[in-house]
Protein backbone atom coordinates (compact mmCIF):
# COMPACT_ATOMS: atom_id res chain seq x y z
CA UNK A 1 0.00 0.00 0.00
CA UNK A 2 2.91 2.20 0.99
CA UNK A 3 4.59 1.22 -2.37
CA UNK A 4 1.42 2.00 -4.39
CA UNK A 5 1.44 5.30 -3.28
CA UNK A 6 5.05 6.26 -3.32
CA UNK A 7 4.75 4.80 -6.73
CA UNK A 8 1.75 7.21 -7.58
CA UNK A 9 3.67 10.01 -6.05
CA UNK A 10 6.70 9.86 -8.37
CA UNK A 11 4.38 9.16 -11.48
CA UNK A 12 2.34 12.49 -10.66
CA UNK A 13 5.77 14.39 -9.93
CA UNK A 14 6.87 13.04 -13.34
CA UNK A 15 3.69 14.53 -15.08
CA UNK A 16 3.76 17.44 -13.51
CA UNK A 17 7.69 18.09 -14.48
CA UNK A 18 7.09 17.52 -17.91
CA UNK A 19 4.09 19.52 -18.41
CA UNK A 20 6.26 22.18 -17.34
CA UNK A 21 8.93 21.47 -20.71
CA UNK A 22 7.97 24.37 -23.22
CA UNK A 23 7.44 22.49 -26.73
CA UNK A 24 9.95 23.14 -29.04
CA UNK A 25 9.14 26.11 -31.71
CA UNK A 26 12.36 26.77 -32.72
CA UNK A 27 12.84 27.48 -36.01
CA UNK A 28 10.38 29.39 -38.85
CA UNK A 29 6.85 29.85 -39.04
CA UNK A 30 4.46 30.92 -41.61
CA UNK A 31 0.88 32.56 -41.52
CA UNK A 32 -1.12 34.30 -44.28
CA UNK A 33 -4.15 35.87 -42.24
CA UNK A 34 -7.26 38.49 -43.01
CA UNK A 35 -7.20 41.85 -41.17
CA UNK A 36 -9.02 45.36 -41.64
CA UNK A 37 -5.95 46.10 -43.48
CA UNK A 38 -5.69 43.63 -45.69
CA UNK A 39 -4.11 40.42 -45.85
CA UNK A 40 -0.96 39.59 -43.64
CA UNK A 41 1.59 37.28 -44.55
CA UNK A 42 3.80 36.80 -41.51
CA UNK A 43 7.29 34.75 -41.41
CA UNK A 44 8.22 33.94 -37.60
CA UNK A 45 11.85 32.46 -36.58
CA UNK A 46 11.67 31.44 -32.73
CA UNK A 47 14.57 30.67 -31.04
CA UNK A 48 13.47 28.93 -27.32
CA UNK A 49 16.02 28.71 -24.30
CA UNK A 50 14.26 26.91 -21.29
CA UNK A 51 11.22 28.39 -21.10
CA UNK A 52 12.23 32.31 -22.90
CA UNK A 53 11.12 32.67 -26.31
CA UNK A 54 12.96 35.13 -28.79
CA UNK A 55 13.01 35.45 -32.07
CA UNK A 56 11.61 37.43 -35.23
CA UNK A 57 8.24 38.68 -36.90
CA UNK A 58 8.59 39.65 -40.18
CA UNK A 59 5.73 42.07 -41.84
CA UNK A 60 5.56 41.56 -45.41
CA UNK A 61 2.10 44.10 -46.02
CA UNK A 62 4.01 46.53 -43.12
CA UNK A 63 7.55 45.37 -44.99
CA UNK A 64 9.39 45.21 -41.57
CA UNK A 65 11.02 42.90 -39.32
CA UNK A 66 10.17 43.35 -35.38
CA UNK A 67 11.93 41.60 -32.55
CA UNK A 68 10.27 39.27 -30.44
CA UNK A 69 9.97 40.64 -26.85
CA UNK A 70 8.24 38.87 -23.64
CA UNK A 71 8.29 35.65 -25.23
CA UNK A 72 7.66 32.36 -23.49
CA UNK A 73 6.73 28.97 -23.94
CA UNK A 74 4.90 26.87 -21.03
CA UNK A 75 4.00 23.19 -22.38
CA UNK A 76 1.70 24.03 -25.51
CA UNK A 77 0.80 28.18 -24.12
CA UNK A 78 3.21 30.30 -26.10
CA UNK A 79 2.99 34.28 -26.23
CA UNK A 80 5.00 37.47 -27.16
CA UNK A 81 4.80 40.52 -28.20
CA UNK A 82 5.91 42.67 -31.60
CA UNK A 83 6.53 46.16 -31.69
CA UNK A 84 5.22 47.18 -35.41
CA UNK A 85 5.62 50.54 -36.64
CA UNK A 86 3.53 50.44 -39.23
CA UNK A 87 2.71 53.79 -41.04
CA UNK A 88 4.87 55.51 -38.68
CA UNK A 89 2.38 54.16 -35.94
CA UNK A 90 3.91 52.44 -33.26
CA UNK A 91 1.62 49.22 -32.66
CA UNK A 92 1.81 46.68 -29.42
CA UNK A 93 0.45 43.54 -30.47
CA UNK A 94 0.62 41.03 -28.36
CA UNK A 95 0.30 36.87 -29.32
CA UNK A 96 -1.03 33.90 -26.98
CA UNK A 97 -1.29 30.52 -28.69
CA UNK A 98 -1.96 26.71 -28.25
CA UNK A 99 0.96 24.89 -29.53
CA UNK A 100 0.10 21.64 -31.73
CA UNK A 101 2.38 19.91 -33.75
CA UNK A 102 3.23 21.79 -36.35
CA UNK A 103 0.49 24.74 -35.86
CA UNK A 104 -0.11 27.74 -33.19
CA UNK A 105 -3.29 28.70 -33.04
CA UNK A 106 -3.02 32.17 -32.42
CA UNK A 107 -4.89 35.23 -30.93
CA UNK A 108 -3.34 38.65 -31.75
CA UNK A 109 -4.52 41.52 -30.04
CA UNK A 110 -3.31 45.16 -31.34
CA UNK A 111 -3.72 48.14 -28.81
CA UNK A 112 -5.47 46.28 -26.42
CA UNK A 113 -8.53 47.03 -28.99
CA UNK A 114 -8.45 44.51 -32.25
CA UNK A 115 -7.86 40.63 -31.78
CA UNK A 116 -7.35 38.53 -34.88
CA UNK A 117 -7.15 34.61 -35.10
CA UNK A 118 -4.46 33.13 -37.29
CA UNK A 119 -2.97 29.99 -37.64
CA UNK A 120 1.11 30.18 -38.44
CA UNK A 121 2.69 26.09 -40.11
CA UNK A 122 6.04 25.10 -39.04
CA UNK A 123 8.20 25.91 -42.62
CA UNK A 124 9.59 22.23 -43.25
Amino acid sequence: MVKNRILLSLVMVAAMATAAFAADVSGTWTASFDTQVGVQKYTYTFKVDGNKLTGKAKSELANSESEIMEGTVNGDDISFVENLNFQDMPLRIVYKGKIAGDEIKFTRTILDMFMEELVAKRVK
